[in-house]
């Protein structure tokens, strides 16, 4: 049996087969397809450049200016930082745990610590500051 289906847009002809769940032989269908629903990666159109993947994530984005916010809602851990502390890019300031996997946060300039908004057992929101900078 042909079918057609658009996939992002672009459709693509497929010849489809069920196999007979009494012998595992292949036959052609005679009837409607069940409907299943399935995940469908992106495909490219021939010719066209392949779908773009997930980029991983960067550092910590600043907060507000001069500051770092938190990528992932969680609980603080530990604080690696205090007022005052010369830091270094991707240097760790403080570790958050979510999901039962801990989260280094790094700095994402060089700088001095101006404040640290979050203590040890602080539960966080995605996107809220944890340390401001000089």
């Amino acid at each position: 049996m042909k079918l057609k289906i658009t996939v992002h847009g672009v459709p693509y002809e497929v010849d489809v087969e069920v196999l007979d769940a009494g012998d595992g032989a292949m036959q052609q269908a005679s009837g409607p397809l069940p409907s299943v629903a399935a995940p469908v990666a992106p495909v490219a159109a021939p010719g066209a450049p392949a779908p773009a993947m997930a980029q991983p994530s960067a550092p910590a984005p600043a907060g507000g200016s001069g500051g770092v916010s938190s990528p992932i809602a969680g609980t603080v851990l530990e604080l690696k930082c205090k007022p005052g502390d010369q830091v270094t890019q991707g240097q760790a300031l403080l570790v958050i745990e979510a999901m039962k996997m801990e989260t280094a946060i790094a700095a994402p300039t060089a700088g001095t610590v101006k404040a640290v908004l979050v203590a040890a057992g602080d539960n966080v929101r995605e996107n809220e500051t944890l340390v401001e900078f000089n």
